[in-house]
């Protein structure tokens, strides 16, 4: 796969998750979160399973102890963000979740630094503020003054950043991108019902009515796009597929507006084209600039 395959594989992984943000919203007003993060991972499990032990068929060898520890970290990471996220809703705004959570595109690239050394390219920096900024206008341009939600979903974007940069480290390291994804999978659906049973409300009624819900987040958003997160990080960086990721946020404004009827303002419009300009910086001008200083060598004069 080469990168610019790998980066549309991570879009697309960004247009599943945006689509799950409207069955999420649906799927609160009959069940708890998370019992909720529960079952859709424990469904998410079940749907991937079959390809995880068609990978291992075709392994060219076995995941050594090491690598299943990692990648149970990496479910342990996705449950924290997603239950800090989920929690933080309690005490924020709809519009403060979504700007503070988008702040792990700016994250991931200064952790990669710190954790690993690894210095991304040049054009990452300007690309994950013009994503920054997008999410921030796609929000609605403004943010309350902080609660406790706030710094939680701080704390989520901080778990979101980590749960991508080894998620990349171990998919590469492995060679096992969807064992890795099932792993997460089950080890975040298990911790997620053992806290649901002891602090929420389970009747059979309310999953029944939240089924569709929990399908479509389990099996699609779920499965299939935390398991493409996983496929594409192993040909991009870190740092660029968290910009990819970003584009979670249109898709989920723009579902939102043809599925629930939200209505999309100027400045969300001027969002979703700073996310898609930040894309497009990632994506092209390494390429462009590549080319140039190739034929500035071959020729011996600067090339425009």
């Amino acid at each position: 796969m080469t990168r610019a395959q790998a980066n549309l594989v991570l879009l697309l992984a960004g247009a599943m998750w945006g689509m799950g943000f409207v069955a999420q919203s649906t799927a609160m007003q009959a069940i708890g979160p998370l019992l909720f993060i529960g079952l859709r991972f424990v469904v998410a499990t079940v749907a991937m399973m079959p390809f995880a032990m068609r990978e291992g068929r075709h392994a060219a060898r076995p995941v050594h102890k090491s690598e299943w520890l990692a990648f149970a970290m990496i479910g342990l990471l996705l449950f924290a963000g997603m239950a800090a996220q989920q929690i933080g809703l309690l005490t924020t705004s709809v519009t403060n979740s979504g700007f503070l959570t988008g702040l792990y595109v700016v994250m991931v690239p200064f952790i990669a630094v710190i954790l690993f050394r690894q210095w991304p390219h040049p054009l990452v920096w300007p690309a994950a503020l013009a994503a920054l900024a997008g999410i921030w206008l796609l929000s609605g341009g403004s943010i309350g003054a902080f609660t406790t939600g706030d710094w939680l979903t701080i704390l989520c974007a901080l778990i979101w950043a980590l749960q991508v940069i080894y998620t990349g480290r171990y998919a590469v390291a492995s060679g096992r991108p969807v064992t890795l994804a099932v792993t997460q999978f089950a080890v975040c659906g298990v911790v997620a019902l053992l806290f649901a049973l002891f602090i929420e409300p389970i009747g059979w009624t309310a999953i029944r009515a939240a089924m569709p819900e929990i399908l479509y987040a389990g099996v699609i958003a779920g499965g299939a796009a935390f398991t493409l997160q996983a496929v594409g990080q192993r040909y991009t960086t870190a740092p660029q597929a968290a910009i990819f990721l970003s584009t979670e946020a249109v898709f989920a404004a723009l579902f939102g507006a043809i599925f629930l009827g939200e209505r999309l303002p100027f400045e969300a419009l001027a969002g979703c084209g700073l996310i898609f300009a930040a894309i497009l910086l990632v994506e092209a001008a390494p390429a462009f600039l590549s080319r140039r200083r190739l034929a500035t060598r071959l020729t011996g004069r600067n090339v425009i």
